[in-house]
This record gives structure tokens, sequence and C-alpha cells, in this order.
């Protein structure tokens, strides 16, 4: 009886090992990226599609493969080989070009920009006020009120907020641009009243507000 297979069949260990990486992805997104839920499973779930995919699904489909035509396809594979290599022999040696020769880099440029400018507000359509840069070239550690991570501390800054009094003078319409604005933290804003850590901040020092943390106090 002729050995029959088939070589198009999708491997299980592959899909097993996509999954895996999958919840690894979810992990990572909370624990690390700080993600909301929704969000990390669904990048869990496109990462272990993608990862079983690749691992777990054959790129070709063939239908029954018999040891004759197997046989049949390597001596053909042979051959164009083989032609190829013929080829590759019989073209004449290509001229050497000449060395071409090196060009001085140009200096790189020096960032002139005053300092008066480097805390100039950024341009906005709408939303709270912000800063290009840190102002005096200082920036507050947001870090330290709760709720906000080296990932929202850092979109934070991008989105031109720097200090906490930045932050203690949001109204509910700034709130509102800002968790629209945080990609993956929408609500984070209010649910962590991160205003009226601020504000506390801000009006009583750092060490009265680490004292009323302890408590939830805000």
């Amino acid at each position: 009886m002729a050995d029959v297979r088939f070589e198009g069949a999708p491997l299980l260990e592959g899909w097993v090992i996509g999954a895996a990486m999958g919840l690894v992805a979810f992990a990572a997104s909370v624990v690390v990226g700080e993600f909301d839920l929704m969000p990390a499973a669904f990048f869990g779930v496109v990462v272990a599609g993608a990862a079983g995919a690749v691992m777990g699904f054959p790129w070709w489909i063939g239908g029954p493969v018999s040891p004759a035509s197997s046989a049949a396809f390597a001596a053909r594979v042979a051959a164009a080989d083989e032609a190829r290599a013929a080829a590759r022999a019989a073209q004449a040696p290509v001229a050497k070009l000449a060395p071409v020769a090196k060009v001085a880099a140009a200096p790189a440029e020096v960032d002139a920009t005053p300092a008066a400018l480097i805390s100039t507000p950024v341009e906005t359509a709408g939303g709270p006020a912000r800063h290009a840069a840190p102002l005096n070239g200082k920036a507050d550690t947001l870090r330290d009120i709760e709720g906000v991570g080296p990932v929202t501390e850092r979109l934070l800054n991008q989105l031109g907020f720097w200090h906490f009094d930045q932050v203690a003078n949001w109204t509910e319409a700034d709130v509102a641009w800002v968790e629209s604005n945080l990609r993956g933290f929408k609500g984070r804003v209010t649910r962590d009243k991160w205003v009226a850590q601020a504000k506390i901040i801000v009006t009583e020092g750092m060490a009265s507000f680490r004292q009323r943390a302890r408590r939830n106090d805000y």
C-alpha cells in the first residue's frame, strides 16, 4: 500500500504556542503597559491569532502526496539548481568599480532655540493649557499621583502636561478632553481622582498628600 500523507494539515502545536503568546501579551499589557482589561484582552487575541497563523498553519495547502511525486519534485528542484549554477558560471566577470571618495559629513545642527521659548504653551484646539516642555526645564513627578504609572506619565508629557498645578486646574471639560486623548486609559482621570490629588499636592504639600493618601482621603 502506498504511503500517503497530507502535508497541508495545520499543526496543533503551533496554535498552542500562539495561545500561550496571546496570554503573555495580555498579561504584559495589564501589568507593564497598564492597559484596561478590554484593550489588553483584544491585544492578546490579536497576538494569539497572528502567532497561531504563522506557526500553526502551513503556507501552502496540498492534497495527498505520494513518495513517487515527492521524488519527482526533488529531482526537478535539483535540475533547476544545476541550471542556475551553470548560468552563473558562464557569466563574464564584472569589472570592479573605482572606490567612491568619502564625503565629509556635514556638522550636526545645534538647537539654538532660546530658553524663553522652551516653556511656551502648545497651541491646542480646545482642551486645557499645555506646555511644549517643562517650566524651567524641570518636570514634576506626576507618578506621585495615585493611578499614574510610567506609561500614563509619558502620555501626559506627550500631551503637554508636566506639572501638578496643570492637573489641579483642570475643569470638567478639561478632564473629558484629557480622557479622550489618553489612549487605552479612558476614565482613569475621573476614577482615580487625579484633579483632587493634584490640588492637595499643590495646596498642602507632598508630605500632607502622602498622609492623606494612606487614608484615601482626597
